[in-house]
């Protein structure tokens, strides 16, 4: 029993520093124009990046977006990054959704519509919000999913690392 325990153990924790080790993959996905954007483009090797994958029905998501929205302007002072907003909603909910968008300003983030979740499942996110830190040349450093009021601070302290 006790092996048994420590196999799992062992697969848990390679799992875990798999996804932190990842590459970003490359998916196409719309923009706020509607035009068509390969996620790989999204690595320019200058700046690391926060990606956050919400939804409109999801209000940890909106209360963590509209957190770092609100950060964002002290954070730049500390460390150059960008923040892509990945919205999980379906057809049904994509207008909605660009809407959401420009009500809550999120004016400085990169918006890309995923309607058929395909880069969802690339990245193995089940549940949102989940976010995660990549790095200049595309490698996922740190991820969380759920949101609870000034965990995202975490983020900037992350990225302020990678320095």
């Amino acid at each position: 029993m006790r092996s048994v325990k420590l196999f799992f153990a062992v697969i848990a924790a390679l799992a875990v520093s798999y996804s932190a080790s990842a590459q970003l993959p490359s998916v196409k996905l719309e923009n706020r124009k509607g035009e068509v954007v390969n996620t790989s483009s999204l690595v320019d090797g200058k700046t690391p990046m926060i990606i956050s994958f919400w939804a409109v029905t999801c209000k940890p998501c909106i209360q963590e977006l509209d957190a770092i929205n609100d950060a964002m302007p002290d954070w730049l002072e500390e460390a150059d990054f960008r923040v892509v907003a990945i919205s999980t909603d379906d057809s049904r909910f994509a207008a909605q959704a660009r809407a959401w968008v420009e009500g809550h300003g999120w004016s400085d983030f990169d918006v890309l519509f995923d309607k058929n979740k395909e880069f969802m499942r690339a990245m193995n996110v089940s549940y949102t919000p989940q976010v995660f830190v990549v790095d200049k040349k595309g490698k996922v450093v740190y991820s969380h999913t759920g949101y609870t009021a000034g965990c995202e601070q975490e983020l900037i302290d992350v990225i302020k690392s990678l320095k």
